[in-house]
């Protein structure tokens, strides 16, 4: 056996995308000497923060997508639209599923939000789940990346992603009515879609709000084969079997891949003299499949079983599963609200707050299998505080309360009502050149199974950050942060077989809080030509809670283990925008990004574990050793890409590519998964005065070579590849 050694606490490959857009910066350099000030951005305001501002002036690292580059990127998952982000990408689970990953950190330790409050679906639970937020419907994307626990609770360990729809009006419009809508048409998966959106103006301070979307598609196309050939080392008994397994093995097309989804809502928002208020109704419908062979169903023959009922389930079960499609449906009330200078030391008074009632139904050749609910309120109180000592803050209370369940054969996780409690606290100050941002939270959650005594834990979280402007052009930033999270429902409490993930998942009711460090450093500079930004980042985890294989297999699943190590990320991104050229034959900018992250145990050598698996009336019960070093699963490959971009009056087009690179700093029991390129491009013509009603067409083509792409991050990597090239046009109108 070889020992991978590591002598430097940051590796010198860690450092790849900042080293390869270093020449911006000095680029950069040379270019402030004939333009001495910076580049006037578009200043778009963070709804994020209780303190407001734009993207460039928080400390904290924040990226917003809006405009043309969010109708641009725009894609049927929430993970998609954000994936072209530096140090974001995407998990997948068939187009139906694509949930964020920043900085390699997924699931439950980043946050989901809509306008500022958590999704509250099922989308952490399992990896087959999708997330209950349309983003064709949005009118901008905030991504945190980087502990946001400290507004939104210890699920933010990792980042969050804040989606801002207007259902509920932050302002009265300049505009009596206005809105958009847009047709689409896709090949490749047979795309039919359309959404709309309507707001208008009663009298001078009520805002009305409407919006709706469909959208149908077909299994999508895919380059080749959609599961992987089976490793020829693998013992095979019979040569036919190879032939039975190509007869299986779909081509062409990924079937049970298509998806139906239906979203909509209405709103009102009132805006007075002392304050505001608004609600918003709203529905999110999506019925999509889960690919054949990535849904399988656990063998209970694999041992010796007195019981014959064991095996008549086996016998007839196998015979009528069938494929496996999701139907979800999620109904939501929102309330926003303020009061403007409640009290001579306040600002403003706000709440945010929502109720959800969401439900997913597995079916299996059509009929019922598994249930999932998931019912629960969630608010937010914010006192924004007047300025004191030149130190702008806020203060509040963060509530919810959430009541869970499954139901059916594939209900791993037992019901639980999960109860949070959240004091925080958010201040900034400049001082001259430096401006600085601290914070702190506590919480305290308190999970209750239906079977099982309940867990109570306490998360606490410090934060500060800091921008020192060094010049007009230039400015660094730094980040520090304390941060807790507390454990889920399944982490703690799993015990069955989780076929979305192809294993058998045992949870550890013994689980307590996971403690993170991070330490971040980054540059941004901006002048009239570049834009450019890097960042270098180390998280240090105690007591990091992750799925470990243990070896073990039952009824031909693996069996996996929550359980909790140290453990560190690092990773570097760097960003630049060139503004190449202006001339009569358009403007040409080109933009460069890069990013990496590395994913360690931080021990050596092996621990013993015992566990047991649940067998309907008994259990199995075994020890075996589980590694306390090496790389994490699943962890996101470096990046690197580009992509030219240019505009001439009411047209703009761009063409880019982004290399995965392979993916070999592996877990245990892993396999690497290869490299490969994916290249993207569009056009869109536009006519039309910018305070009037406009017409766009646009095409847009992803994939466009064809390329095969299996995601380290996706559990289906062997079952389903990415989609192959798909090209979608249609028209847009904004009035």
């Amino acid at each position: 056996m070889t020992t991978r050694l590591r002598t430097t606490p940051l590796p010198t490959r860690l450092a790849v995308a900042v080293a390869l857009l270093l020449p911006a910066a000095a680029f950069a350099q040379t270019t402030s000497q004939t333009h001495a000030h910076p580049t006037t951005l578009d200043r778009v305001q963070v709804t994020a923060t209780p303190l407001g501002g734009d993207a460039e002036n928080l400390a904290h690292p924040v990226e917003v997508l809006y405009g043309d580059a969010l109708e641009d990127r725009k894609a049927g998952t929430l993970g998609d639209t954000v994936s072209s982000l530096p140090g974001v990408q995407s998990g997948f689970f068939g187009t139906g599923v694509g949930r964020p990953i920043i900085r390699g950190q997924e699931g439950p330790r980043v946050q989901v939000l809509s306008g500022g409050i958590g999704s509250m679906d099922a989308s952490t639970v399992s990896a087959d789940h999708a997330v209950s937020i349309e983003p064709f419907l949005a009118d901008q994307i905030e991504v945190l990346k980087g502990p946001a626990n400290l507004l939104y609770g210890s699920g933010a360990i990792g980042g969050a992603v804040n989606v801002v729809d207007g259902r509920i009006a932050r302002e009265v419009p300049n505009r009596p009515i206005s809105g958009r809508a847009e047709l689409r048409a896709g090949s490749g998966n047979d795309e039919r879609s359309g959404m709309f959106r309507l707001d208008g103006v009663s009298g001078d301070n009520l805002v009305l709000h409407v919006d709706g979307l469909i959208r149908n598609t077909g299994d999508f196309d895919i380059p080749g084969f959609a599961q992987v050939p089976e490793d020829h080392d693998h013992d095979h008994d019979h040569d036919h079997d190879h032939g039975d397994e190509a007869e299986e093995n779909a081509y062409g097309t990924l079937p049970n891949s298509s998806i139906r989804t239906r979203a909509g809502a209405v709103g009102a928002t009132y805006f007075g003299e002392r304050g505001h208020l608004g609600v918003a109704l709203s529905t999110y419908r999506t019925n999509y499949g889960l690919p054949d062979g990535a849904h399988v169903h656990a063998e209970e023959g694999g041992h010796d079983h007195d019981h014959d009922h064991d095996h008549d389930h086996e016998e007839e079960g196998h015979d009528e599963h069938g494929s496996v499609r999701i139907d979800l449906v999620q109904n939501r009330v929102d309330l926003k609200g303020g009061i403007y200078n409640p009290l001579p030391f306040l600002s403003a008074l706000n709440v945010r707050a929502a109720y959800n009632d969401y439900e997913h139904v597995e079916l299996e050749g059509g009929m019922p299998a598994t249930r999932f609910t998931n019912k629960g309120t969630e608010a937010r109180f914010e006192a924004v505080q007047n300025t004191f000592n030149g130190w702008n803050g806020a203060f509040g209370l963060q509530v919810g309360h959430v009541d869970f369940s499954a139901i059916g054969e594939e209900a791993f996780v037992p019901p639980s009502v999960t109860d949070t409690l959240g004091l925080f606290v958010v201040q900034e100050k400049e001082f001259g050149p430096v401006k600085l941002e601290l914070g702190g939270r506590h919480e305290r959650v308190e999970i209750d199974p239906v079977a099982g005594e309940s867990r109570k834990f306490d998360a606490s979280s410090l934060s500060g950050a800091a921008i020192w402007h060094l010049s007009e052009v230039f400015d660094l930033r730094f980040g520090a942060d304390v941060s807790g999270r507390a454990p889920t429902n399944e982490e703690l409490f799993a015990a069955g077989p989780h076929i979305a993930t192809r294993s058998i998942e045992i949870g550890d009711a013994d689980l307590d809080t996971e403690r993170g460090q991070r330490l971040e450093v980054g540059l941004h500079a901006h002048t009239d030509r570049v834009e450019f930004k890097a960042a270098v980042y180390q998280t240090q985890f105690k007591r990091f809670t992750y799925l470990a294989d243990t070896g073990v297999v039952e009824d031909d699943l693996p069996v996996r283990l929550w359980t909790q190590a140290d453990a560190t990320f690092r990773g570097a991104e760097a960003e630049a925008k060139f503004h190449l050229l202006e001339s009569d034959a358009g403007d040409f900018d080109l933009r460069v990004f890069g990013d990496v992250v590395r994913a360690e145990l931080d021990g050596s050598g092996t621990r013993t574990v015992q566990f047991a698996v649940p067998h309907g009336d008994h259990a199995h019960n075994y020890e075996t050793d589980i590694a306390l070093g090496g790389d994490l699963p699943r962890i996101a490959p470096s990046r690197i890409g580009a992509d030219i971009n240019w505009s001439l009056g009411g047209w703009r087009a761009n063409i880019g590519a982004v290399r995965y690179q392979k993916q070999d700093r592996v877990a245990a029991l892993e396999e690497p998964s290869p490299g490969y390129t994916l290249v993207n491009a569009g056009v869109a013509w536009r006519v039309g005065e910018a305070d009037g009603t406009q017409w766009e067409l646009f095409l847009d083509g992803r994939n466009l070579t064809d390329q095969e792409a299996r995601p380290h991050t996706s559990l289906l990597r062997d079952y389903a590849p990415l989609p192959g090239r798909t090209v979608a046009g249609g028209i847009r109108v904004y009035f």
